[in-house]
């Protein structure tokens, strides 16, 4: 009997002295990643999503990542496993993402990431910054007016712009309407071209072309998952095309005023760990807007079609190769 006081007791100071901690379970966080559609903008985004929660919580996380495609029903479908798994929390890349989470569940944190504007996305009335509801994230917004000026400054001449972008994708809508009077004031004839999704893309595209000096392109799911079948329309044509972000613009575009979706992807991460380890309440986050914008350019099409762009614009890929050389360095 004493001998087991004895043993009990060593066990009650080892404890007392190693912590409960060394013990106890660490906590497990499970979080589901819903992506939309596969292209550059929204991989980069999911990637800086994912760096961030690893390097704050390491094997802490389990991190469930699935693709829908670009349908939105397979949105639903991959949101209802979510919710049925009980995750702690939804990272849904891409509007129909959002809305498709945001209709399966009230109670699970949401962020959203790759968002043009909220308010528009999720249906919400007087939209002042915070949702409300159990939902945040970051927007991809850069400046519309930014990039009409942007527009005037590389094709001055054009008298004819066309706007592509899917009918389907709320956001898209959202920037055609903002920029429209903006490109009109400067004197442009503007029109609007939409497709419903991929399989009309390049007719669609074939006819703004046709009748066009030059296209903007928005940031569009639809769009920038078919880069490179309107590039194989566009070049040919000797149509220019203005972006609405830089994974489009590097698959058939000449300029772009862009933001890092791969910044905005990781400060995402950022609000969900915060969300997961210090109960930060979703419904009063504010949504989070990218720092910076960047003149940007692609050099091989614009090479191809004469284009000859202000010292003020970077190469695409450029600025991440010497951030990638000085790391380098630094590291040796």
């Amino acid at each position: 009997m004493k001998k087991t006081i004895a043993i009990l007791c060593a066990f009650i100071m080892l404890v007392s002295v190693c912590g409960v901690s060394a013990f106890a379970a660490e906590e497990q966080y499970n979080v589901g990643i819903c992506q939309l559609v596969q292209h550059p903008a929204l991989d980069a985004a999911t990637q800086g999503f994912k760096d961030a929660l690893t390097e704050k919580l390491g094997e802490s996380v389990t991190i469930s990542e699935q693709n829908a495609a670009g349908d939105s029903a397979t949105c639903a479908t991959i949101i209802g496993t979510f919710v049925s798994d009980e995750v702690d929390l939804i990272m849904a890349n891409a509007t129909p993402a959002l809305q498709a989470a945001q209709a399966a569940t009230n109670q699970i944190p949401i962020l959203g990431t790759s968002i043009t504007e909220y308010g528009v996305a999720l249906d919400l009335d007087d939209f002042s910054g915070v949702t409300g509801i159990n939902v945040s994230g970051t927007s991809d917004l850069a400046p519309l007016d930014g990039q009409a000026d942007m527009l005037a400054e590389i094709f001055p001449d054009a008298k004819n712009v066309g706007i592509l972008y899917c009918s389907a994708e709320a956001n898209s809508k959202y920037q055609v309407e903002t920029i429209t009077p903006l490109l009109e004031e400067k004197g442009y004839k503007v029109t609007a071209y939409t497709f419903t999704d991929s399989n009309d893309v390049a007719a669609v595209a074939q006819n703004a072309c046709d009748d066009n000096d030059v296209l903007y392109i928005p940031t569009d799911n639809t769009a920038a998952s078919c880069a490179e079948a309107i590039n194989n329309i566009a070049l040919p044509a000797g149509i220019p095309i203005v972006c609405g972000e830089e994974g489009l613009c590097s698959g058939c575009g000449c300029v772009t005023l862009s933001i890092s979706y791969y910044d905005i992807g990781y400060a995402t991460g950022l609000m969900a760990y915060e969300i997961l380890v210090n109960g930060a309440d979703v419904s009063a986050m504010p949504i989070e807007y990218a720092p910076e914008f960047v003149k940007e350019y692609n050099a091989d099409n614009c090479e191809a079609l004469g284009i000859e762009v202000p010292e003020d614009y970077v190469a695409i890929g450029a600025a991440d190769e010497a951030t990638e050389e000085a790391s380098e360095e630094a590291a040796a």
